[in-house]
């Protein structure tokens, strides 16, 4: 190995090691593996979840389990902006700072024009847009002390609408512009970028045409995975310091499809 592969090596090694990074909604799924992923690389995390206590507490256990004291949980509903500052209060308290904001956490549910009614509205835009706003400004201050980012988890949808599901993808058509704005207001002490994942998980309750449907529209022939969804942000977080307001699209090239 070179000198240079060693330096490289090395500077990799303290930009990731050490970072304190809080992931909401890392209890199950995507959140999960962006959280196990990121440990992986050194970080420490903080586990944001509502409901899914169990799953919360468990992987935190398996984080400490593998590097003593670098995980724990906190826990808030994100449609109520009262839980906001208890959520960044302790992400802070826990190793003194705060690194990276992953807004991950995001409702999803259908809402056929006939049926829409305004609780829909509230839960859908307080979680996936209000949500990721304010807890950006609550942790802007921490940010900026370590030049830290944001990165928002966005979605295909939010510029390829889907009938049926008008307010999650006004949602996250929101988080794209929320994540530019802030992009520019935020510079040059903090990066905001966002991450844009095509059909990742599939749904359970998805037919086989659908599935079918749905592969077709995309080159790479297969869904992805939330693996690298995580390699996206790591990328983000450790190799794009001058990279900011941009949309990173893992998709398998479903996107450059309009219909």
């Amino acid at each position: 190995m070179t000198c240079y592969s060693v330096y490289k090596i090395n500077q990799y090694v303290e930009i990731m090691f050490n970072k304190t990074v809080l992931v909401t909604g890392a209890a199950k799924r995507i959140g999960a593996i962006i959280a196990k992923q990121l440990h992986h690389e050194g970080m420490n995390i903080i586990v944001h979840y509502h409901r899914s206590a169990t799953e919360a507490h468990e992987l935190v256990r398996e984080l400490n389990k593998k590097r003593h004291d670098s995980a724990i949980t906190v826990q808030g509903d994100l449609s109520h902006h009262g839980y906001y500052q208890a959520i960044i209060d302790t992400a802070a308290s826990f190793k003194g700072g705060l690194d990276v904001l992953i807004n991950n956490a995001s409702a999803f549910f259908s809402t056929p024009i006939e049926d829409i009614n305004n609780q829909q509205w509230l839960e859908m835009m307080d979680i996936n847009l209000k949500a990721p706003l304010f807890l950006s400004q609550l942790a802007a201050p921490l940010l900026r002390k370590n030049k830290g980012c944001i990165i928002n988890l966005t979605d295909i949808h939010a510029l390829r609408p889907l009938a049926q599901y008008s307010i999650y993808c006004a949602s996250k058509s929101g988080l794209i512009s929320l994540t530019q704005s802030l992009a520019k207001e935020l510079a040059p002490a903090i990066r905001v970028n966002a991450v844009s994942p095509g059909a990742i998980l599939w749904p359970e309750e998805i037919k086989e045409e659908a599935k079918k449907e749905i592969l077709r529209q995309i080159p790479m022939g297969s869904i992805g995975n939330a693996g690298q969804i995580a390699k996206a942000i790591i990328f983000l977080i450790s190799d794009a310091d001058y990279i900011t307001g941009q949309v990173i699209n893992v998709d398998g090239g479903r996107s450059l499809y309009s219909g």
